[in-house]
């Protein structure tokens, strides 16, 4: 990647105790991808359950499961299967591997008990990564400038990524492209309240009120 690292893209979160230990114990290199493929993909998931699949680490090696075995026998990872009456019929897919941190033993230990059950036996998918938001500005509004960029960072600070994911959508519907108008409407949820299945006015005429009401001072026309 010659080009480089760019402000359009989200950083992983590593643990310290990764530099302080894992770096100077492995020394196998695809554990170590396994590793970190599921500290950046868990670490970006939404959802009350953060888990991948054996399948799932395919994305970083094609054959995972010696990588794995290694990395659950280190402890950095851990892997939970089902209760007995969960697995007719036993699925090759039916484990699953958390991070071996509290939330993830945490929701290890549930699933083994069977409290909840992920889409190896029919009911829940692995939770999906947040929205990048720098991707999102970039796609629907407009290039990346060094302050909106950090306007951006800040607003992730304020506001779940959800809700700065659907402003920019409404936006875009309102053909409002510029990020003080996604700043308005946050505001304004943040203020009022927020909610995926509250009954709102359409887009269209939140739009005008943000154009003409209380926070026409945010927006730039």
């Amino acid at each position: 990647m010659a080009s480089g690292f760019s402000d359009s893209e989200t950083f992983a979160q590593i643990p310290d105790s990764f530099f302080r230990h894992l770096l100077s114990e492995v020394d196998d290199l695809d554990e170590l991808k396994v590793t970190l493929y599921a500290l950046w993909r868990i670490g970006n998931m939404e959802g009350r359950f953060h888990f991948l699949r054996g399948q799932d680490f395919v994305a970083c090696i094609p054959d995972p499961g010696p990588a794995l075995e290694k990395a659950v026998k280190r402890g950095s990872l851990l892997q939970a299967l089902p209760p007995a009456s969960a697995q007719t019929p036993l699925r090759n897919d039916a484990e699953l591997y958390f991070l071996n941190s509290p939330r993830g033993r945490a929701a290890a230990a549930s699933f083994s008990q069977g409290e909840w059950q992920s889409d190896a036996t029919g009911s829940m998918p692995a939770a999906p990564l947040r929205p990048n938001i720098f991707k999102l500005y970039e796609e629907n509004i407009g290039p990346l400038t060094p302050l909106i960029a950090d306007a951006i960072r800040d607003s992730e600070k304020t506001y779940p990524p959800e809700w700065v994911a659907e402003a920019l959508g409404i936006a875009v519907k309102n053909n409002k492209r510029n990020w003080k108008y996604v700043e308005a409407i946050l505001h304004r949820w943040k203020e009022e309240g927020h909610a995926k299945k509250q009954d709102r006015r359409d887009a269209q005429e939140d739009g005008r009120r943000y154009a003409e009401g209380d926070y026409a001072d945010f927006i730039e026309h």
